[in-house]
């Protein structure tokens, strides 16, 4: 496994069960359990060697601080080299446009297109 990649945490025997594919993280606590004995292939667990250093905690992929939009008058507030804008979902087509027009002009990156 790469140092630098995470792997998945994925719960306890779900491959065998359609409902848990999506379901987050759950500490297995079953007697016999292989993953709670941490035996060789069977799965990752969380341990706090994972977490990411403090400087990247929080960040998009990008290396950029998110920010949430909802109107034009927002986008003035942000800085383009540190941050990247996300639009919220509750804003409608036009309002959408309007900042996507304004977003180009200033050369502000958008994460949701």
């Amino acid at each position: 496994m790469n140092p630098r990649k995470k792997p998945k945490f994925l719960r306890q025997n779900w491959q065998a069960l359609k409902t848990l594919r999506h379901i987050k993280w759950r500490r297995p606590r079953g007697m016999h359990s292989k993953l709670r004995r941490k035996e060789k292939g069977k799965g990752f667990s969380p341990k706090p060697g994972y977490r990411a250093p403090v400087a990247l905690r929080g960040l998009h992929p990008s290396g950029l601080k998110e920010v949430l939009i909802s109107n034009v008058k927002e986008l003035q507030k942000i800085d383009a080299k540190k941050e990247a804008v996300k639009i919220r979902s509750a804003v409608g087509r036009k309002k959408r446009v309007e900042i996507l027009k304004k977003a180009e002009e200033m050369k502000i990156r958008l994460l949701n297109r």
